[in-house]
């Protein structure tokens, strides 16, 4: 029965790619809940015609946080309307005067009731009463991350990307004289880093991890004395050679360093040793340290560790309990530390006897999307892995990576998500997962994740990652924020107005065929494009000759030549058009595609390997997937 819906399947997509069927563009949505910027019923003017009659008020002794929040609530004041206000502490605040009261003062005990024990950690109170704005955080940072909402919200600022930040052009700031709402993150760690990002541009989109960068003045970030691969370090492969026991036995019984022997009983006391000297060590503040793998999936098959699997009825038994009892002997001496490790690659199901938990001050760092179809809702098309199979690619699937999220929420109190955003294997392409991007995270959230670690990919040049790393700040601060509203924002001042609809029906068409003949994963190539019939790629290379040559700055028109390379890229691996193998000229297309790569930035096709920076060293024979 499985293999006849399989048949079936694989017709209905062959027949959508050669175009019997057409693919409906009406029903893609990235998320809309309605949203307005702020509407003004009764106005209060904090600036107006390039003059101000507020002041900002800080507590007599602000920390440095407060501090970068005040400078930059002035300097955004400024910067808008060229009225400066003044700086003050509420000793100096004189009773009458209009004022933006900034972090935890006396004087908000008579504008209004704030209780921070309900606004919690990076949340905050907006209240404005005709005279007075207070932004009030339930901790330092939260204040920032409140004056960082005024100044974009209600006064119209956008950090787009860390090269793109866009003032309204206007002398007057107004908001209204009646705002009271408190507003709390829907994950409480939040980690996305674009290419170019300082510790300012994190704060300004809320992201409270950086892993290295203490940044005080920004409230403090998450940073971790150990992080990613770590056993390396803990269990140093030095001591092989003494004691290959330490470490994992293959299944012909050799040992390999690939791995640790993590059920070994003298391993644990020589990691917690050398955790203990790195915590001693390190010059930051890091209240975090993490049990990493090394990338491979050789893990121990000795007797006690299997033993354990079969007890627990999943490979991440001895990790679990090897971090508790990691956690266990370290908490006195260091009680407010973190403990989390990698659920990944073998390790990445949780297990099966639910009486194996976590300790509440472990953490496991959930990596299983790595294997989610990103163009498909994880609750449907979760369990793929980019095989090629034929059952693979169009049998019916099950959602296990969503059920296995579901069920590690069960055995531990905290949960955070390492999410991959890009195809690492074929980056410059297109990657189809802007309509599963909010469904996916409030999935996450509705279940109970508690943080989004890291995003991996937010470094990387990939296929319009400047938008995707906009677009997923807002969802990790709010899972129910209008991505529409924030797609067409970014779209028109990134690519410009009069190419941001030919841009967002380029992303809508793309989006639909391959949602309709393909699967998205973040590491795959082959079925990575979906497939086109002749009209849709006719449509699309109108719709891209429409966006480059529409009336906007040469700024923008740069963005969207970079953007158009990732579609050209596309032909030229399939083929396509001018880079077809009937065409004489192929070799010179690819060779002017080489050249637009450079001219343009572009300097890698895959996150694994650089593109030749000599000419010479390009075969143009090949298709570009292979100039690395």
């Amino acid at each position: 029965m499985a293999t006849f819906k399989a048949i079936l399947s694989f017709i209905e997509i062959f027949l959508l790619s050669i175009g019997i069927f057409p693919v409906n563009t009406d029903n893609i949505s990235y998320g809309s809940n309605g949203y307005r910027p702020p509407a003004v019923t009764t106005p209060m003017y904090i600036a107006q015609n390039g003059n101000t009659d507020f002041v900002i008020v800080t507590e007599e002794e602000p920390d440095a946080c407060i501090i970068t929040a005040a400078n930059e609530m002035q300097t955004y004041v400024e910067k808008i309307s060229g009225a400066r206000p003044e700086c003050i502490t509420e000793s100096e605040y004189t009773e009458g005067t209009k004022a933006i009261i900034i972090g935890e003062t006396e004087l908000e005990k008579n504008i209004a009731s704030v209780d921070r024990t309900q606004i919690g950690a990076d949340g905050f109170m907006l209240y404005s009463d005709g005279s007075h704005l207070l932004i009030a955080g339930g901790d330092s940072r939260g204040t920032l991350y409140g004056v960082y909402t005024v100044i974009e919200e209600y006064f119209g600022v956008r950090w787009f990307t860390p090269e793109l930040e866009v003032i309204p052009d206007s002398r007057d700031i107004v908001i209204d004289a009646a705002i009271n709402r408190i507003v709390k993150p829907s994950f409480s760690i939040r980690r996305n880093s674009p290419a170019g990002a300082d510790d300012a541009y994190r704060a300004k989109h809320k992201i409270n991890v950086s892993f290295w960068n203490e940044a005080p003045e920004y409230g403090g970030s998450l940073t971790y004395v150990l992080w990613d691969v770590t056993l390396d370090r803990l269990v140093p492969d030095t001591l092989f050679a003494q004691h290959p026991e330490y470490f994992a036995m293959n299944p012909d019984g050799t040992r390999t360093t690939d791995h640790v022997c993590l059920s070994h009983p003298e391993v644990l006391p020589i990691a917690i040793e050398n955790a203990r000297q790195e915590i001693l060590a390190c010059e930051r503040d890091s209240k975090y340290i993490h049990i990493g793998q090394k990338d491979n999936s050789n893990y121990c098959h000795c007797e006690s560790c299997e033993a354990l699997y079969e007890k627990y009825g999943s490979i991440c038994a001895p990790t679990l309990i090897f971090t508790n009892a990691f956690a266990d002997a370290l908490d006195d001496e260091f009680p407010d530390f973190t403990f989390t490790f990698y659920a990944y690659g073998e390790t990445e199901r949780p297990p099966q006897d639910l009486s194996l938990r976590c300790n509440p001050n472990v953490v496991p760092v959930l990596c299983g999307l790595h294997k989610a179809c990103r163009s498909h809702p994880l609750t449907e098309c979760g369990a793929q892995d980019g095989n090629e199979t034929f059952m693979n690619l169009y049998g019916d699937n099950e959602p296990t990576i969503a059920e296995d999220f579901a069920n590690w929420v069960k055995v531990a109190d905290r949960t955070y998500i390492y999410d991959y955003t890009i195809n690492f294997l074929n980056s410059t392409q297109f990657f189809s997962n802007f309509e599963t991007m909010q469904p996916t995270m409030k999935y996450m959230h509705d279940i109970g994740i508690t943080g989004y670690v890291y995003n991996c990919g937010d470094g990387h040049y990939a296929a319009f990652n400047e938008l995707r790393n906009y677009l997923l700040s807002k969802l990790q601060w709010d899972v129910d924020c209008d991505v529409e509203y924030h797609m067409t924002d970014f779209l028109n001042a990134y690519y410009g107005e009069a190419a941001a609809p030919f841009i967002r029906e380029i992303l809508d068409i793309q989006t639909a065929q391959i949602k309709a003949t393909a699967h998205a994963f973040d590491f795959d190539w082959h079925y990575q494009s979906g497939f086109y019939p002749f009209y849709t790629v006719n449509r699309l290379n109108s719709l891209w000759n429409k966006a480059l040559n529409a009336d906007i700055t040469d700024e923008q028109r740069f963005n969207v030549e970079v953007a158009n390379l990732s579609w050209e890229y596309f032909k030229a691996n399939q083929f396509i058009g001018r880079y077809s193998f009937l065409n004489p000229l192929r070799l010179k297309a690819n060779e002017e595609l080489y050249d637009n790569f450079k001219a343009h930035g572009i300097n890698r096709v895959s996150s694994f390997g650089l593109i030749p920076e000599n000419k010479e060293d390009v075969d143009f024979m090949l298709r570009p997937f292979n100039w690395k």
